[in-house]
């Protein structure tokens, strides 16, 4: 089947984003990206002063009937699947139930899927959702992950995927996954810079995500899938930082725990994190800090002192360099939700 754009009124420059709809679906999982990009849009317009939006948002099923997802909300679907042309980026949302049973029921929409992706849309489904692509064997070869809940028989079921259980986010050839319905607003906020700016993505951040910058796994989305490693030996490092973040660890001395000499060490991890030892640490360092800044009343003194910083001189300024703002800054900025767009304010903006 030869799919071509139907819509009149889509103009050159335009992006068609569709999220599908199922009986079993979470409302929360289609709503996130409905209203994240639709916020994006918003922004974007008035920024620049442009009256026409660069994107057409549709929810589409298999038939125009009304559907009722998971939680009793019922969804009036703009579009059915035989119509809707050629789209750019599908979402595909989690399940509430046998994920297995909701792929049987709905093989037209692994079928369309099929067809869209062959077309060049991109596909991101959320949680158990990835039952989708994988039963299309859009992911055979490819990194992906799923609801915990689910991994032994996603794995049993799609053998040629390579499941990712330690990743909430996966992305190749444009196919992402994301784990849980909260790993969704990290992706949408790569979605939306690439679809947008980052200035607007940062922005949208401020209105739906407690974080002033992205998360780290959603920074991975900014790279290569092979920056996303599967060196056991770096990931039980990784993890022993994580553990140890508030020591005082010297890096020539942890390489002999890990049975590697330090040049050995520091080039392993650089290979396989794409970052120095250092340099990881100090992010585990500024995430914790970031959650003290948030969730607690601590001075700057004692969150420095917590995170296994002795110069509180030095943690500010390691901070502000990898926030561009400075710890008292940053903890009145996430307390305060300060959401600007311009010198307007637009509705709907809590989130």
């Amino acid at each position: 089947m030869l799919l071509r754009r139907r819509d009149p009124v889509y103009h050159a420059g335009m992006k068609r984003i569709c999220i599908l709809a199922f009986p079993q679906a979470l409302a929360s999982s289609m709503a996130i990206p409905l209203e994240m990009i639709s916020a994006a849009d918003t922004i974007f317009r008035l920024r620049h002063q442009q009256r026409k939006s660069t994107v057409k948002l549709q929810i589409v099923a298999e038939d125009n009937n009304s559907i009722t997802v998971s939680g009793g909300m019922s969804i009036n679907p703009g579009c059915r699947l035989a119509d809707t042309g050629i789209c750019d980026l599908i979402f595909v949302p989690a399940l509430w139930g046998n994920p297995r049973a909701a792929v049987m029921q709905h093989s037209a929409s692994v079928a369309w899927l099929t067809q869209q992706y062959a077309a060049g849309a991109t596909v991101c489904s959320v949680g158990s959702g990835s039952y989708f692509p994988g039963a299309a064997g859009l992911l055979d070869g490819k990194p992906a992950t799923t609801h915990w809940r689910y991994f032994d028989d996603f794995e049993s079921r799609y053998p040629r995927i390579k499941l990712q259980r330690k990743r909430f986010i996966t992305h190749q050839d444009r196919l992402y996954c994301t784990g849980s319905v909260n790993a969704v607003r990290d992706v949408m906020l790569h979605f939306v810079e690439q679809l947008f700016d980052s200035s607007t993505a940062d922005e949208v951040a401020r209105h739906f995500t407690h974080e002033l910058k992205r998360s780290y796994e959603s920074l991975l989305l900014a790279v290569d899938q092979q920056d996303t490693h599967h060196d056991e030996l770096i990931i039980k490092v990784q993890e022993w930082l994580q553990k140890h973040y508030q020591r005082d660890i010297r890096m020539r001395d942890l390489a002999p725990r890990f049975g590697l000499n330090a040049r050995s060490f520091n080039r392993r991890f650089r290979q396989a994190a794409n970052k120095t030892p250092v340099e990881y640490l100090q992010e585990v360092r500024i995430y914790q800090a970031r959650e003290l800044l948030k969730h607690s009343n601590l001075s700057i003194a004692e969150i420095a002192f917590a995170v296994g910083y002795q110069d509180v001189s030095y943690f500010t300024g390691l901070f502000r360099r990898m926030h561009d703002v400075t710890p008292n800054a940053y903890r009145r900025l996430v307390r305060t939700k300060l959401f600007n767009v311009g010198t307007r304010h637009t509705p709907g903006n809590d989130g």
